[in-house]
């Protein structure tokens, strides 16, 4: 036969590079479901199982908390321990002191008023010398002074300077709020009037009358809104509705 009739002999495939593996012997036989192993390394020694099933190094057991770990974990729940203790405390004060009355108070809310009452002075008018204890809504004032300790009471239809148009009445036994918070009741007391006609055919301000610590502990509970004339006794009728 011509050599060159015969194909050529292939090369070996290339070696280099690729890792060599020894085929592994057939088991005689498997069984289903497998036993279990008893703990400790396998047969081969090489490995064991946790009863996690974890497998770990020959004669390794798994890791356990450190102390440190251990401290920490007590040091938080302590932390959170006394933040909830602390929050409750708190929460049961805060409640205690909202369910408690205030010293000096007898319950009752106040009392406003901003429609006409009966006269606190008795008629004829004008009368003077009347105290402001026995001021009344839609009473009208001569030369009034919101300081005076007495004032002349006169009819509406009259000259006048002030009409007393509205008044909050703190209970009995009510502890003085200071001067402020019956600044800003007063004001309250004047946003809450309603004027009727008559209000718009004068130059007209309103002024606020509260009592002092001093008159609170004489008894006075009231504050007062009064319309006013800043040009004297110029208004001759009520501006009430």
């Amino acid at each position: 036969m011509n050599p060159q009739d015969v194909p050529p002999k292939p090369a070996s495939p290339p070696t280099a590079g690729i890792p060599r593996v020894d085929a592994a012997p057939a088991p005689a036989s498997v069984t289903w479901p497998p036993q279990h192993a008893e703990a400790g390394p396998s047969a081969s020694g090489a490995a064991g199982t946790t009863p996690s099933g974890a497998t770990t190094p020959s004669g390794a057991t798994a890791p356990s908390p450190t102390p440190r770990t251990k401290t920490l974990w007590k040091a938080l729940f302590a932390v959170v321990l006394v933040a909830v203790v602390g929050g409750l405390v708190w929460l049961a004060l805060w409640l205690n002191a909202g369910a408690a009355s205030p010293e000096g108070q007898d319950g009752q809310a106040g009392v406003l008023e901003t429609t006409p009452t009966p006269r606190a002075t008795p008629l004829p008018l004008p009368r003077d010398g009347v105290k402001p204890a026995d001021y009344a809504v839609g009473d009208c004032f001569k030369d009034f002074d919101p300081e005076s300790l007495a004032s002349t009471a006169v009819p509406c239809d009259t000259g006048h300077s002030a009409q007393l148009v509205g008044v909050f009445r703190y209970p009995a036994g009510e502890r003085y709020p200071g001067a402020e918070t019956l600044k800003a009741k007063a004001l309250e007391i004047c946003q809450a009037t309603k004027l009727g006609p008559a209000a718009n055919n004068f130059q007209l301000n309103y002024q606020r009358s509260f009592p002092s610590s001093t008159s609170w502990d004489a008894g006075d509970r009231r504050a007062d809104c009064y319309v006013t004339a800043p040009n004297g006794n110029v208004i001759n009728a009520s501006v009430l509705p």
